[in-house]
């Protein structure tokens, strides 16, 4: 991920255009959809959905962004270590007990960071050799828990099966998370902010970060329980949604923003912007009908990842 020499773009032309986008589309996703427009249900069903939709796209960004710059690799991703796949074994407990979703996911997100944390402690020691083993470890964490969601869909009964199959590639049809996702989103960019210097220390390497006095170990283990938890609470919202955590950080780096506070700042606001619009997309294009926003994010993010990886190191 090594920046290049000159920005594209001025910081006042970047942040115009994010902010400008992101007023933009929302208003669309408020006015727009079948309906027509009413008061009521814009304050009932489109104004919450959006609310949602903005909150779990600026997670989604900013947890992918703290994923990158633990592994200091552009393609890290929450879902490749594993934590939305635990975040949906959880989901789907939660659904065969008949307890909240946002109970079984938070808590499943929390046991895939920890047992992360547990199987990969060596390779977050002061190294910069953690990125291919975490890596792998969340690679195969993945996969087990892409098994066990499984074996639990086939225990869901039918009357819930549909829906829970729709829940697990991303629904916002029914997210009346009042503002949480959201609130959990400025809390994680807060948070960024104070630590951005440490941060960007931590992007020259685990050893110059170390010389700089920086606690690397202590340091990566706060990235990744940060990004767990950001992780856990988009995913018992709106279910399993992948793509945003790799586009949206990524596409501010190849214009030139490598600082952490402007990069999270930027990439909270992207990342809403692209889920509403995602969210937009998926319930006017073959309306009456929606379409799961996961497939369309999915769509989106799989060509932008095959373009990263044919662009190979830079």
């Amino acid at each position: 991920m090594r920046p290049p020499a000159v920005p594209l773009l001025p910081p006042v032309l970047r942040w115009s255009l994010a902010l400008g986008a992101a007023t933009g589309v929302v208003l669309a996703a408020v006015l727009a959809g079948s309906g027509g427009w009413d008061p009521e249900l814009v304050r009932l069903l489109r104004g919450p959905r959006v609310l949602a939709a903005a909150g779990v796209g600026a997670l989604l960004a900013l947890a992918g962004l703290v994923m990158q710059v633990l592994l200091r690799n552009p393609l890290a991703d929450p879902y490749v270590l594993g934590t939305s796949g635990g975040a949906s074994v959880g989901a789907l407990a939660a659904l065969l007990a008949g307890l909240p979703l946002w109970a079984g996911a938070g808590g499943g997100a929390l046991a895939a960071g920890a047992l992360l944390l547990l199987l990969a402690r060596s390779a977050l020691a002061t190294t910069d050799d953690a990125s291919p083993r975490l890596i792998l470890v969340g690679a195969m964490l993945a996969a087990l828990f892409g098994a066990v969601a499984t074996l639990l869909l086939m225990l869901t009964p039918d009357e819930r099966l549909r829906g829970a199959i729709f829940w697990l590639v991303g629904d916002l049809s029914a997210a009346q998370d009042r503002g949480m996702a959201l609130a959990g989103a400025l809390a994680l960019l807060g948070w960024l902010a104070a630590r951005g210097r440490s941060v960007d220390r931590l992007m020259l390497g685990a050893e110059a970060a170390g010389l700089l006095g920086e606690p690397v170990r202590r340091l990566r283990l706060e990235l990744l329980v940060a990004a767990s938890l950001a992780v856990g609470l988009a995913v018992s919202t709106a279910g399993a949604i992948g793509f945003v955590g790799l586009v949206v950080p990524q596409a501010w780096r190849l214009l030139g923003v490598h600082d952490t506070r402007e990069l999270a700042g930027l990439s909270a606001v992207g990342g809403a912007t692209l889920l509403v619009a995602a969210d937009l997309l998926s319930r006017t294009a073959v309306a009456p009908m929606e379409l799961p926003v996961g497939a369309v994010m999915a769509l989106v993010g799989a060509p932008c990842f095959i373009a990263l990886l044919l662009r190979g190191p830079r």
